[in-house]
């Protein structure tokens, strides 16, 4: 294909900010790369709670930096430098948690933040709102008072060498499902049931005998064992459940979906294990006795008998939601076993005894951070790790057939917990606000830094909601709950727009953040007017499977963008996408909104052993950094080869620099320079696909021969 395309010109005409000219990619990317390793404490203030796709602080810093910042100004050389861009605004359409708003107060501009979503206006209010961490810890001392000793009762097993009972850190449940011949069989695809994170190095495992139920300690790749109790002879790597199937015990295989209870509920579990915690801090795995199951049962009677505050919200059928819907699963509630619902209803009735509303609204959000990983859709991510892989952690609500029970309030040794949560992302978050502290740059990524760069202002702003209280406070944070089409803001009064539009085909925010809004909806709802709603949907999100719809939503958003955007301002965001559906929707969302792409950068986006990655054959870890602006056009060309050369000069330069390049992030590279020419040109959708494919096969080619070579 012809583009007509043929010389590239590295810095554009009229460059009015230092990002349309350059960005340091390689040292930003280091940097980004050590932070996704531990993100909940490299960057707190974005993690005080559960938000999707979440984008690293040191990459915002830097494009924040580069879009306020002359064209001139060498970006990485001031990285470390303290900012005071006094009454320059940018904002964030798309807020989610909150990292571009952060980052830009950060420097010492003014920031704005708009999201659809409730609550993501609610979590960016709580995570910027500065209360006295001595009246936190106050609050929490008291709420541990009087609810705690409550909640623990119902966490904890008798010490079989001593006989006093000590507190339970996790319990263990399997799914089962009952044959047409009334076979019980649990949905254990193996026996072993923990392990270590490194088991080469550290192979004691705990094993569940399929026919006593007690455990049994040997090697985790233990193929054939006699187990000690009761002799019974089986193999610790074969469970009866295989994919979609069960074989019962006279050898007939089942679908598993078939035997799903007909009444409609969720499948029954099976407590099998407990984790608990002896006086001398030892964990030790223990079975289950009877006592264990009449305290579950004691939880379960008093469930019936008490008035909780517990989510009644049904769940929607939607792209995330249809495998939790098609194990049964209904209402929010069926997330959560009777004894978790006790225990978090009494610890959130106890929250809304507190009377300070600041504070208690911070506990909420506390509260809300805990269900993430106190749900029946947790499981056991092994010793030498922490412990509880949470309700999210495959983005869609995947069904866990063997969930882990933890344990609500928690102890010093668990993860997870209402108690440890309240200290690594609440406090911690609030200690950020005071010293908001860098990265140091390592040329080994994974080492922890030494020190930790101060270099920015303590952040303290005030929230407010209107452009008036906005404009009139040097200090302020506009946080707006609402859809970005239609911005309550005057034209022309923002200096950048930074921001990380929606995933458009893959993760449905409101279908999971239905999860969060269950519970806070009810207790909200009379203060919030956006908490007093059916769900967190609303019509004007930007999400759809269609490539054309999701375009023309982004487009209405990025026109309002273009609308508030001063005149030299920028629209920054950051996109990658494995297909060229994706990138010529964002092309025809820029060209409907009347901006162009004038220079495109990439950077490391995300860690690349996320749940989410390590199933995919290539997975992208790149963003590509789309910088544009309201010109109606200019004399950038560039040719095939130069796009693919370009490309893999960018891709190398990140490879030497220690990044893993794959080949979809060079997919993500190569569209990203190609809408600078098509976005110019204003090709419509279709011409951008089929451009985008025939070049990336002719880049293939290239790639694969110098490969060979």
């Amino acid at each position: 294909m012809n583009l007509n395309i043929k010389q590239l010109l590295l810095t554009p005409p009229h460059a009015t900010t230092a990002i349309e000219c350059d960005f340091p990619i390689l040292e930003i990317s280091q940097l980004a790369e050590r932070e996704s390793w531990r993100k909940e404490i490299n960057r707190p203030i974005y993690h005080i709670h559960k938000w999707w796709a979440t984008r690293l602080g040191t990459v915002f810093r830097a494009i924040n930096l580069g879009a306020l910042s002359r064209p001139s100004t060498n970006i990485w050389n001031n990285f470390y430098e303290t900012h005071q861009f006094t009454n320059k605004v940018v904002l964030d359409p798309f807020m989610g948690s909150g990292t571009t708003l952060g980052e830009a107060v950060k420097l010492g501009a003014k920031a704005i933040g708009c999201d659809i979503n409730p609550i993501s206006t609610f979590l960016v209010r709580q995570a910027f709102t500065r209360v006295p961490e001595t009246e936190l810890h106050a609050t929490f001392t008291r709420l541990e008072q009087k609810v705690a000793p409550d909640i623990r009762h119902y966490y904890q097993t008798r010490d079989p060498h001593t006989g006093e009972l000590i507190p339970v850190l996790y319990f263990f449940w399997v799914k089962t499902v009952v044959t047409p011949k009334f076979e019980t069989i649990p949905l254990f695809s193996r026996y072993v049931f923990s392990q270590n994170a490194y088991p080469k190095k550290k192979p004691k495992a705990q094993i569940i005998c399929p026919n006593c139920w007690n455990v049994i300690e040997n090697r985790y790749d233990a193929t054939s064992l006699i187990c000690p109790h009761c002799q019974h002879s089986f193999n610790p790597q074969k469970g009866p459940a295989s994919g979609q199937y069960i074989t019962a015990q006279d050898g007939t295989r089942y679908r598993i979906k078939d035997l799903l209870p007909s009444n409609g509920n969720p499948p029954v579990h099976r407590l099998y294990a407990i984790m608990a915690l002896r006086r001398n801090g030892e964990k030790v795995y223990l079975p289950v006795r009877e006592e264990d199951l009449s305290l579950y049962a004691e939880a379960e009677a008093r469930l019936k008998s008490e008035t909780l505050p517990l989510p009644t919200l049904k769940i929607r059928d939607g792209y995330n939601t249809k495998q939790a819907r098609s194990y049964n699963y209904t209402y929010w509630r069926d997330f959560f076993n009777s004894r978790q619902l006790l225990c978090l209803g009494l610890l959130l009735q106890g929250i809304l005894e507190i009377k300070d509303t600041a504070i208690q609204e911070q506990m909420l959000c506390l509260f809300s951070s805990t269900l993430e990983f106190n749900s029946l859709f947790c499981s056991f991510k092994g010793e030498g790790t922490g412990a509880v892989r949470h309700t999210f952690s495959n983005h869609i609500l995947k069904p866990e057939r063997t969930p882990l029970e933890n344990s609500v309030w928690g102890t010093d040794k668990s993860s997870g917990t209402f108690s440890t949560l309240f200290e690594s992302r609440l406090m911690r978050a609030k200690r950020y606000l005071d010293y908001p502290f860098e990265i140091k740059r390592n040329l080994t990524v994974k080492q922890k830094a030494s020190q930790k760069p101060l270099a920015s202002q303590s952040i303290n702003v005030q929230t407010v909601k209107t452009w008036e209280q906005f404009d009139n406070r040097e200090n302020s944070l506009m946080v707006i709950n609402g859809d970005s089409s239609y911005l309550p803001l005057p034209a022309k009064s923002v200096d950048a727009v930074v921001t990380d539009p929606p995933y458009f085909d893959f993760i449905h925010y409101s279908e999971l953040s239905d999860f969060f809004f269950a519970w806070l909806s009810p207790v909200l709802k009379d203060r919030y007017p956006e908490f007093a709603k059916p769900n967190s949907s609303n019509q004007g999100e930007v999400q759809d499977k269609s490539p054309r719809i999701f375009a023309r939503q982004l487009a209405s958003v990025f026109s309002q963008c273009s609308r508030v955007l001063k005149d030299n301002g920028v629209l920054v965001f950051s996109f990658h996408h494995s297909k060229a559906e994706g990138w010529a929707a964002i092309c025809e969302a820029i060209t409907i909104a009347g901006m162009l792409v004038f220079a495109t950068h990439p950077v490391y986006s995300e860690l690349r052993t996320a749940t989410s990655k390590t199933a995919a054959k290539s997975p992208i870890c790149l963003d590509a950094i789309l910088v544009c602006k309201k010109y109606s056009s200019f004399n950038v060309r560039l040719d095939e080869q130069t796009l693919i050369s370009k490309t893999e000069t960018l891709a190398k330069k990140l490879e030497q620099g220690g990044i893993n390049i794959s080949e979809a992030d060079r997919f993500v590279i190569l569209a990203s320079q190609i809408l600078i020419p098509l976005s110019q040109q204003k090709r419509d959708f279709n011409f951008v696909c089929n451009a985008l494919q025939q070049i990336h096969q002719l880049a293939q080619k290239s790639w694969n021969s110098k490969l060979a070579i």
